[in-house]
């Protein structure tokens, strides 16, 4: 194997150079602590407010909305706790949907435990939620809906300006995962009607470990973490400066670049699903067919199994990953692919490429040359796949 392709930007990006050189000064030069009142912090200090004005800036949001985190699962877990904890006189009521990442899921199910009730929305077969069931779900206690901006598996975009209307009209705060849109997607918070907005830095060439909650001035919202005054008494512990630094930095070459990037992805991307489905059968595209994240390729492969797909594209130097969780310890397929309606056979044979900035139209018709290879290679083997080229 003498070439590496990436293709799970939709997992992690590798930190651009202009970030790396933005982030290292403050891990051995200017590494004082923000909170002392001596120059060395003092630089550390204007460094995490320079980072804050470029996430505001992105989003449409004031400096004193952001609030530095330590990814987009911690910020998850802030944005329906805090609101859930803080409100809880009002109402204790949440409404989300089927197809959330798993921070959001599993801390409505814990919520679940502590007395508050959620309702879990359904999506149609693109993974869009259905606005009249959101309608018709909202009660007098509830307090918060949550709903991804744009779904990390299968990329579909949700009507997030049409939810935050309906949570405004209601009076009821409207909290979205951006994790996967933030840096691909152009996003005002006033126009959308966001109340609480989460993101993180190494979904757009950023550093790991470092993430930010956007809450709207007037949220009731409690402390995550307790301890020291940091980002204005709502989120203790000394900053991640480097990482703070790296993510303004970050944050502000993805909007720099936004429709030049998206253009480039969105080719890519429709290159590959058309090369896929011009020679490879029984194949099935998952998410909206244009309403999509532009790097997003998310396919089925029928009679073969997603885990030996990734394993097999690995041996010739391509990353990918699968809706299939069987990586993880579970013989579950993915919780998006079943909530779009997918048969459990079908799910398990699933493929997420998503493309980012450094591919290529070569590496794209690279992976398509040995996916025709290996999904040949794997369906020989399978008893079904025969049966059906008998009948045909």
């Amino acid at each position: 194997m003498n070439r590496y392709i990436y293709m799970d930007n939709s997992a992690t990006t590798q930190v651009k150079q202009e970030v790396l050189d933005e982030m290292l000064p403050y891990f051995n030069i200017n590494y004082g602590n923000p909170s002392s009142i001596y120059t060395l912090g003092s630089k550390s200090k204007n460094a995490i407010e320079i980072a804050r004005e470029r996430v505001a800036k992105a989003i449409g949001a004031n400096t004193n909305e952001i609030f530095f985190t330590a990814g987009g699962s911690e910020s998850d877990n802030w944005a329906l706790k805090g609101i859930a904890y803080a409100n809880r006189k009002k109402g204790n009521h949440i409404i989300t949907s089927k197809i959330e990442h798993h921070a959001i899921l599993h801390t409505c199910q814990y919520l679940e435990k502590e007395g508050f009730k959620v309702t879990y929305l359904d999506v149609d077969k693109y993974g869009t939620v259905d606005l009249e069931q959101l309608k018709n779900s909202i009660t007098d206690d509830t307090i918060l809906i949550s709903i991804m901006f744009a779904n990390n598996e299968i990329g579909t975009i949700q009507p997030i300006k049409e939810i935050g209307r309906i949570a405004k009209e209601k009076g009821i705060y409207f909290h979205t995962d951006a994790v996967q849109a933030i840096g691909h997607v152009k996003i005002d918070v006033d126009d959308l009607n966001i109340d609480l907005l989460s993101m993180s830095a190494h979904k757009f060439y950023g550093p790991k470990g470092v993430g930010a909650l956007y809450i709207r001035k007037g949220v009731k919202i409690d402390s995550l973490i307790a301890g020291g005054a940091q980002e204005r008494n709502r989120r203790a512990g000394t900053e991640n400066v480097p990482g703070i630094v790296g993510m303004g930095k970050a944050i502000e070459l993805a909007y720099e670049n936004l429709e030049e990037s998206n253009a480039k992805l969105i080719k890519l991307r429709d290159r590959m699903i058309s090369k896929i489905f011009d020679r490879i059968d029984y194949v099935r595209l998952n998410g909206h067919p244009t309403n999509r994240l532009p790097g997003n390729v998310n396919v089925c492969f029928e009679f073969i199994e997603g885990e030996s797909l990734l394993l097999s594209l690995d041996m010739e130097g391509i990353a990918a990953s699968s809706g299939s969780a069987c990586t993880s310890g579970s013989l579950e397929p993915s919780h998006v692919l079943l909530a779009i309606g997918l048969p459990h056979e079908i799910a398990h044979g699933s493929l997420r490429l998503s493309l980012g900035d450094f591919n290529t139209e070569e590496e794209v018709d690279y992976v398509v040359d040995k996916l025709v290879e290996i999904v040949s290679r794997l369906r020989a083997m399978s008893p079904l796949y025969e049966k059906i080229k008998e009948v045909k």
